[in-house]
């Protein structure tokens, strides 16, 4: 697909989802950045914001196959990846596809499953594969979780370990709609009618030759040893006992790349490093003293650390 090409869909596929979320166009960037770079997302917000009607529109632009799961504390680790059952009548086991065989996948709640049941999805989140009875299933491409999680509520929830954490490229939020909007959506209804006339705009075979083309976006040598900066001060900040690994850096690079890609550009510029490094790197470290452990404080306090490391950090000219 020529560069062109890749732009007009790219930018149809925005504004097609856009119709349906309005004023969340970071967010959209973010999420087509990260379907493009092959990586999940976690959107950790309050209930009824939009994030089940985003990943519908994202998969209904896209012609892909879009599952939900709906986690609870009962929920089980087959309930996610599918069962064998014994036919009697054939004299064999028969593999049933669990809803984790899609295109997009929206994992509700996930903080609300056991550590056993989050840890089904690791094997399929890494290596787009699932192992039932000895047998590896290769899942469909291209391959997305969106996984929610509400930071509010602590009663019934599990929260998610590094190792879960470290499989999402970003953790991301919607928030409340702007007034205006907010008003918009109040005299047109709600978004049911501009999901339901939602139309494919770009093939599944189109976007993963967009995902192979997202690895030839150019990076000049300055801005990785910029990159790489950002990521050495989280290990090297006091307020952080444990700083972004290896796999982060990584996962910033082909962030980066994937979001100069949508904004139409076939080279990384400092723009692109700075958007991405809270979203990135801000679920990967873990924060020193224990004082602040777990919800809305614990993220924002992450966040503020990654933002502050950003503004001391000298960009490249």
């Amino acid at each position: 697909m020529q560069i062109v090409d890749a732009v007009n869909k790219l930018n149809g596929l925005k504004q097609s989802v856009a119709r349906v979320i309005r004023g969340k166009d970071e967010a959209i960037d973010w999420t087509i950045a990260a379907l493009l770079a092959r990586g999940h997302v976690l959107i950790e917000d309050i209930p009824g914001v939009g994030k089940t009607t985003l990943a519908q529109a994202l998969a209904r632009s896209l012609d892909l196959v879009f599952s939900r799961i709906q986690f609870t504390s009962d929920t089980l680790p087959s309930d996610v990846i599918g069962v064998s059952l014994w036919r009697a009548e054939r004299g064999e086991f028969e593999f049933l596809p669990g809803p984790v065989f899609t295109n997009v996948l929206l994992a509700d709640e996930i903080n609300r499953a056991t550590p056993k049941t989050q840890a089904a999805l690791l094997e399929a989140m890494n290596e787009r594969t699932v192992t039932v009875d000895k047998t590896r299933y290769r899942l469909r491409e291209p391959f997305l979780v969106l996984a929610t999680q509400n930071p509010v509520e602590y009663l019934g929830t599990y929260p998610l370990p590094e190792s879960q954490l470290d499989r999402f490229l970003l953790r991301i939020s919607l928030g409340y709609p702007s007034p205006e909007e907010e008003l918009e959506l109040l005299r047109r209804g709600g978004v049911e009618a501009e999901l339901e006339a939602v139309q494919p705009v770009l093939e599944a075979a189109e976007l993963v030759q967009l995902q192979v083309q997202v690895r030839h976006v150019r990076v000049a040598p300055p801005l990785l040893s910029y990159l790489l900066e950002l990521v050495n001060r989280t290990r090297r900040n006091p307020s952080l006992a444990l700083g972004v690994s290896t796999r982060g850096a990584l996962a910033l690079h082909r962030a980066c790349q994937a979001l100069a890609m949508v904004e139409s550009r076939d080279y990384v510029i400092p723009d692109d490093v700075q958007r991405l490094a809270v979203p990135v790197m801000a679920h990967r470290v873990v924060l020193a003293g224990g004082e602040v452990t777990e919800g809305w404080s614990r993220s924002e306090a992450e966040r503020a650390i990654i933002r502050e490391i950003v503004d001391e950090t000298p960009v490249p000219l």
